[in-house]
């Protein structure tokens, strides 16, 4: 009896991890070297729910400070969206969005920085990733939100 019991738990336990995740779920992954940044849209995003009725979702958010971190554990498939700041020590955002777009091609990327950046320069730079959305820093959470929630829908 011990041993069905334990049988049991165990295809319970693999079932959980393989499920999938609901369609309501936007998985975010933020990547900063500013642990208070990483933290703070943490707290401000995480169990977002946005839209209306049936078609309600939230975010569930996952954080780094270290993008060659991120490479090493990445799960190609769980996220929707990464959303990394550019000027980072190791390895730049657009390394890292190369790096992960070529994981996941399915991921979308934002980037994001405190500095005045030349958009159309960082194109041509980097004509191989994909640019989703650009946000300055600071940012509010509310701003934050809709930039994303128009980016995942």
């Amino acid at each position: 009896l011990q041993s069905q019991a334990s049988n049991l738990h165990t295809i319970v336990e693999t079932e959980t991890k393989v499920s999938p995740k609901p369609p309501f779920i936007k998985r975010i992954l933020v990547v900063d070297d500013d642990p208070d940044i990483t933290l703070t849209f943490k707290t401000g995003l995480d169990g977002v729910y946005y839209g209306d009725g049936d078609k309600k979702k939230s975010f569930e958010v996952y954080t780094y400070n270290d993008p060659s971190l991120v490479v090493k554990e990445f799960k190609p498939y769980f996220y929707d969206l990464l959303l990394t700041d550019i000027y980072m020590p190791k390895m730049n955002g657009f390394q890292l969005g190369q790096k992960i777009l070529e994981l996941d091609v399915n991921v979308r990327v934002c980037f994001m920085s405190a500095s005045r950046v030349n958009i159309q320069a960082l194109r041509e730079l980097y004509a191989n990733v994909s640019f989703g959305c650009f946000i300055e820093k600071p940012v509010s959470i509310k701003y934050l939100i809709e930039r994303l929630v128009a980016e995942l829908d």
